[in-house]
């Protein structure tokens, strides 16, 4: 596999959508391009064998919590344990997440029509998604932790988002990109570095490389809908939008209630390493950036909603300003 990280250009282009669409199928079955989560990760082999005291999943100074001098006052060994535990927690979530994605685009292509290119590209990401759960079970498998993954309110509100798949998708697609674009950030940040365990980076270089196509499809398929919708449905985007982005931003971003209680780690050091770090917080922001310049672009920002985007801590100054 090239070490070149995919680019959402790569598959988008200035195509049309229905061209896009077209690429994006042509892809999926290319060889190098879609991966099996057995036959493309060497699971057995020693040099990917899974150590909790390997001194590689350790968190660096450039992770929040990586960054405290609780964690870095820690013996080796328990640094590692929590950096290996974080990336089980996260493994979870992400799959958790990609299970709600699947039966939602399941839902989204039970009414297109026949020859719709659509429904072969959903039923080709639900394919993809469903390798990606199997990878990152598996990982967690290989941990030997039990992993809780999302908090149980959460899990019960993602059986309302399966739902919109058919009934509201441009909604659907926001949370689609609100869950797939800051794991994508953060993957994409950790592979540049370079200093991963080779396993957790063969786990990320598939994903982003299918994940950019993943993304490329969610936000071509709101510029394609967005301008036809009615201005109701727009202003339920505007209000929801900033609400779905933050807590999944958030999901994703923050070590999970089981990862705290495991370690005991202080409220104080959760303060310092997340509410009150202005470092963390602008990673939150810059992981949404590109979501959130897509939804200002199409209108979907206006200015009372910028409120929202403000009080959650998601707006940014260099978002694009629309006239309110």
């Amino acid at each position: 596999m090239t070490d070149t990280l995919p680019l959402e250009a790569d598959v988008a282009g200035n195509d049309s959508f229905e061209r896009l669409l077209e690429r994006l199928n042509r892809q999926s079955i290319t060889p190098g391009k879609h991966f099996d989560a057995y036959g493309d990760v060497p699971w057995d082999d020693p040099d990917f064998a899974v150590d909790p005291t390997d001194p590689r999943w350790e968190l660096g100074e450039e992770h929040p919590l990586g960054a405290t001098e609780w964690y870095r006052s820690q013996p080796q060994d328990v640094r590692a344990l929590i950096g290996l535990q974080s990336v089980a927690g996260a493994m979870k979530v992400g799959l958790q997440f990609e299970s709600v994605l699947k039966r939602g685009l399941l839902e989204y292509a039970f009414k297109l029509p026949n020859g719709s290119p659509e429904f072969r590209y959903a039923y080709h990401e639900v394919i993809e998604e469903t390798q990606h759960s199997l990878m990152f079970q598996e990982f967690v498998n290989r941990t030997g932790f039990d992993v809780p993954g999302m908090p149980g309110p959460i899990g019960v509100i993602t059986r309302e988002v399966v739902k919109l798949g058919r009934r509201f998708p441009e909604l659907f697609f926001v949370f689609v990109l609100g869950g797939e674009d800051p794991i994508d950030h953060v993957q994409r940040q950790a592979l540049r570095r370079g200093d991963s365990h080779p396993l957790l980076e063969r786990i990320m270089r598939i994903h982003v490389t299918e994940e950019a196509r993943h993304l490329s499809f969610g936000r071509h398929y709101l510029k394609n809908r967005v301008p036809e919708l009615s201005g109701f449905k727009r202003f339920r985007i505007a209000i929801a939008a900033p609400v779905i982005l933050g807590v999944m931003a958030q999901l994703m971003m923050r070590p999970s209630p089981w990862l705290i209680r495991e370690h005991h780690i202080p409220r104080s050091v959760l303060r310092e390493a997340y509410r009150d770090n202005p470092t963390q917080r602008q990673q939150v922001r810059d992981s949404l950036r590109k979501v959130r310049n897509l939804l200002d672009g199409l209108g979907l920002i206006p200015a009372p909603a910028r409120l929202l985007w403000r009080a959650l801590g998601i707006w940014d100054s260099d978002s694009v300003v629309r006239p309110a």
